[in-house]
């Protein structure tokens, strides 16, 4: 089925509060034909979220001639429905609409949902619904795949951006790479990955490791990172991942002049010194890693005050670093191709080609 997606953000359509929406319109651009929220209606995509040209706003789901698709565009603290959606949702089942959610409120366990769902023949996806009960083993990973995983500061730093970004760079470069989601947006974003957020705590690690194995044909795969192992409240899976991953490179992805924990005002983000030292550590009990770049986000920098910051970081730590958006995923893409050709070189990543042959 051709997609021809209304993506629902009411009353929160802004690009913090609508990461969901907005990574999906920017990547997805052709299979989006409008936004809900009634309180913009008149507007565009690009005018709210700075992305998605003339994609329009519109107040109802039967507004709209042809579409197919209702996505839950917003991810609420503790991913749980808005009452005010309701409608919205229904209105959609009984279009005969297909329902993508990726909320821990999983609408196939509503009964108004499910009846409405089965009476019109309407599918209900929920994106974080999983049957993962698998513990890592630490089998059968090969040593020609490089594998190469993004980490945070903390939550919502652009981790999944970064990580695009720098596969899709790899890929227009003629590498053999991919990128392997671990959240409901990089899910919907790439039709295949784990939402390892809603995978219970003991098999974290095992549903990681299935994504390496499941994808360690290429040559290079992008692991998106979740939450930071500075958040009080997400630290978890930030480690799990970290575990089941185990990978040979990282970036560090974080918000320039961001200072507190997101949810948490009153607790002050850990430095970035102690983040790196931490991922680098913890990530190498597994196997050798480092980070090799950062991404910095300057979304609320101008452009002189960004430049500034960058090139404070790449002095500061003698690393690359760059904002993927506003400058291009250039720098990171040159880091991790280097980063392979040094473990090429000294024989701690093998040729598959060569692997082939012999």
């Amino acid at each position: 089925m051709d997609r021809k997606i209304i993506v629902l953000t009411e009353g929160k359509s802004n690009p913090r509060d609508a990461k969901t929406g907005t990574s999906l319109i920017r990547y997805r651009t052709s299979e989006v034909i409008a936004v809900l929220d009634k309180n913009l209606v008149g507007k565009t995509s690009q005018e709210v979220f700075d992305v998605g040209g003339s994609i329009p706003f519109v107040a109802e789901v039967s507004k709209l001639n042809g579409a197919n698709t209702l996505l839950i565009g917003v991810a609420p603290e503790g991913g749980r429905l808005p009452d005010s959606w309701r409608k919205h949702i229904k209105e959609a089942l009984e279009l005969g609409m297909e329902i993508v959610s990726g909320l821990h409120d999983f609408l196939n366990e509503d009964p108004e949902f499910k009846a409405l769902s089965e009476k019109y023949h309407a599918r209900i996806y929920d994106v974080r619904k999983n049957d993962e009960k698998d513990v890592a083993h630490r089998e059968g990973i090969n040593d020609t795949c490089l594998r190469i995983h993004t980490v945070g500061q903390d939550c919502s730093v652009g981790k999944m951006v970064t990580s695009i970004e720098i596969n899709d760079g790899l890929v227009k470069k003629e590498m053999d790479s991919v990128f392997v989601a671990t959240g409901q947006t990089g899910i919907m974003i790439a039709g295949d990955g784990c939402p390892i957020d809603c995978v219970v705590s003991d098999f974290v690690n095992g549903a990681a490791e299935k994504l390496v194995l499941k994808n360690q044909d290429h040559d290079i795969i992008v692991v998106e990172g979740q939450g930071s192992l500075g958040h009080p409240s997400y630290s978890a899976v930030t480690l799990g991942l970290l575990h089941g991953i185990s990978p040979h490179g990282m970036i560090l992805c974080y918000e320039a002049r961001r200072e507190n924990t997101k949810l948490y005002f009153d607790v002050p983000l850990q430095p970035l010194e102690k983040i790196k030292e931490a991922v680098e550590l913890l990530g190498s009990f597994m196997s050798p890693c480092k980070v090799i770049g950062f991404s910095v986000n300057t979304q609320y920098l101008n452009e002189e005050d960004s430049k500034e910051e960058i090139s404070n970081i790449e002095k500061q730590f003698g690393l690359p670093a760059c904002d993927v958006i506003r400058n291009g995923p250039t720098k990171l893409i040159e880091a991790v191709l280097d980063f392979r050709n040094e473990l090429l070189e000294n024989g701690k990543l093998k040729s598959k080609k060569l692997t082939e042959v012999n």
